[in-house]
């Protein structure tokens, strides 16, 4: 299989990612690919469960799109893009400000990206409902963040190959959302449009687009509306860097001083601990 699409793609990320800040990508070393499974029907791809990057043991898990009843992909080209997203979009997880500390002799995350926890496990800010159609949550914004501009770049790269959308109404909900064109359309009616595995697939799809990259969409446009962009490399730097100084400053000017913990602070963050 001809894998220059991947090659050249990998390249652009690797140009973009130190313009951002993060000058050592995800390494392919530590980057496993799931390619074939002995179990029947298997589907793999981007939103297969339970796969993603692992911040503690820092390596990224995902699999093959695609059917995985055999060791080469069905669908070379949407193979590829799907593995350069995920590529580009766990980079940006491994390359996030990550900060521990021993509680009781355990490792425990206090920071990742823009986003913090107490050691006693209090989230700077709250879980969004599940049916919010805009967030609050900086791990959401944080995603977001991430896959927008993954996206962008499997984008870019699929349009420098001259990779077509294909015919194929399954393949086109993939295509389009490994280059991030999927329209509310899409995702708005039933997304079991096939079934076993694949339909599964779908459903994850839908789920992630509308929970994730609409949400992100939402925020970028209620705060930041005709400078989305501007925001969105703020915060990717932010996520690298760990410094939410250059995001607040930006939201300040814009929205009215303490705009950042004013959107996203959990009223019971700074609650006292309980003392034994």
């Amino acid at each position: 299989m001809d894998t220059e699409l991947f090659r050249t793609g990998r390249e652009a990320v690797r140009e973009r990612l130190a313009e951002l800040g993060l000058t050592r990508p995800l390494p392919l070393s530590r980057t496993l690919v799931g390619a074939e499974s002995t179990r029947a029907g298997s589907f793999g791809g981007f939103h297969h469960p339970d796969q993603g990057y692992r911040h503690l043991q820092a390596v990224s898990v995902i699999t093959m799109y695609g059917p995985m009843e055999g060791d080469t992909p069905v669908h070379p080209e949407l193979a590829l893009l799907d593995l350069l997203r995920a590529w580009a979009h766990d980079s940006l997880h491994y390359g996030s400000r990550r900060r521990y500390v021993d509680v009781a002799g355990v490792p425990t995350r206090v920071q990742y990206g823009i986003n913090f926890r107490r050691t006693n496990g209090a989230s700077y800010s709250s879980t969004d409902t599940a049916d919010a159609g805009h967030t609050r949550n900086l791990g959401v914004v944080m995603e977001g963040a991430c896959d927008r501009e993954a996206r962008r770049l499997t984008r870019e790269a699929a349009a420098l190959a001259g990779v077509a959308e294909p015919d194929d109404l399954t393949r086109r909900l993939a295509f389009r959302d490994v280059t991030g064109n999927l329209s509310p359309t899409d995702v708005a009616a039933n997304p079991r449009r096939a079934e076993g595995e694949e339909g599964t697939y779908l459903a994850s799809l839908t789920r992630y687009e509308r929970g994730v990259n609409q949400r992100y969409a939402v925020f970028l446009a209620e705060f930041a509306p005709g400078e989305e962009e501007e925001l969105h490399v703020l915060l990717l730097r932010g996520v690298i860097s760990g410094r939410t100084a250059g995001i607040s400053e930006w939201l300040d000017e814009r929205h009215g001083p303490g705009t950042f913990a004013g959107a996203f602070q959990a009223s019971d963050y700074f609650a006292p601990s309980a003392i034994p």
